[in-house]
């Protein structure tokens, strides 16, 4: 037994080191970006703990009294609680809804274009607004929404229209966030599907030109099939962050008078951590948030696995 152990060891020992010896370079490269998924991914888990405790920056993570599921009783029971969902959810719908198929457009409308210098100018054009900051973003927004001095109020005083005050109002706060986000956004979002679209075999098209399809029945028929398992993956992706909406820009464009429709879970887990010093009660609600959000992205995985045959996993 020892003897067949101990050559099956060299065995082992042999083939991994022929393994490293062929591929070496590639499993050096691939040592960067895991030791950065441990050190900044994995390793900061170890502070979800807190979201179970009082935490005390003198006592720490170990030191601190363990309350189990104090806080997130009281999330619950928060009079908040029902709008801060509402918030949440309605606003990640609606962007997901109105921002999810426009890239796909924009990709298809690219693929189609037969004119290359045109069709650079307007990439060109659609990609930029990737590159602003959010802050940036949203101090346009608000420039050009302004009720007196801004750009759009000019416009509707021009035609004998009365000025809106955009921000001010709460039913217009979704709208502002979710349609000036596409246009940031869809240029670059629609670089995947426009990979996926250089990807079909040419005698596809080739084929169904001799058939008599026009553009329309090409896009159909052709290359949405084709591009179909980028954009099950892709759905299955935003589904899994629908909740995921990110405080930055919400709170900027924060003010008292829309605070009923743009206070959302990630706004109020920055307000309650870092302004109210409540670090375990905003843990408690982020962890909330993202098991909620793991659930959806197992869910929607499931759902295109069974249909689609096309998942992560």
């Amino acid at each position: 037994m020892n003897a067949t152990y101990a050559k099956r060891k060299h065995s082992l020992g042999k083939s991994i080191a022929l393994e490293l010896r062929r591929r070496g370079r590639l499993y050096l490269m691939l040592t960067i970006p895991v030791a950065y998924i441990i050190i900044f991914c994995y390793v900061p888990m170890s502070g979800v703990l807190i979201a179970f405790e009082d935490y005390s920056l003198r006592k720490g993570v170990w030191g601190s009294p363990w309350v189990g599921l104090k806080h997130f009783q009281e999330f619950f029971s928060t009079p908040v609680f029902k709008q801060l969902m509402v918030n949440t959810i309605a606003l990640s719908l609606y962007g997901f809804v109105a921002g999810f198929p426009a890239p796909i457009i924009l990709a298809l409308a690219f693929n189609e274009c037969r004119r290359p210098r045109f069709k650079k100018a307007v990439q060109m054009v659609t990609y930029a607004p990737y590159f602003i900051s959010t802050v940036v973003m949203v101090s346009i927004i608000i420039q050009f929404l302004h009720v007196r001095t801004g750009m759009v109020n000019n416009v509707i005083k021009l035609f004998g229209g009365t000025p809106y005050d955009f921000m001010g109002n709460p039913a217009a706060f979704r709208s502002i966030y979710v349609w000036s986000n596409i246009w940031q956004s869809v240029g670059y979002s629609a670089v995947i599907y426009l990979a996926a679209l250089a990807g079909i075999d040419p005698s596809l098209k080739e084929a169904a030109i001799i058939d008599g399809a026009n553009s329309f029945q090409r896009v159909y028929h052709v290359d949405l099939p084709c591009i179909l398992p980028t954009i099950v993956i892709q759905m299955i992706l935003s589904i899994g962050g629908l909740l995921s909406v990110g405080y930055e820009k919400v709170y900027l464009m924060q003010n008292s008078l829309n605070m009923s429709q743009s206070e959302i879970i990630s706004t109020y887990v920055y307000k309650r951590g870092l302004q109210d010093i409540q670090y375990s009660y905003s843990t408690a609600v982020g962890l909330f948030n993202s098991v909620v959000n793991l659930i959806l992205l197992c869910t929607a995985n499931a759902i295109a696995r069974r249909v689609n045959e096309t998942s992560l996993w």
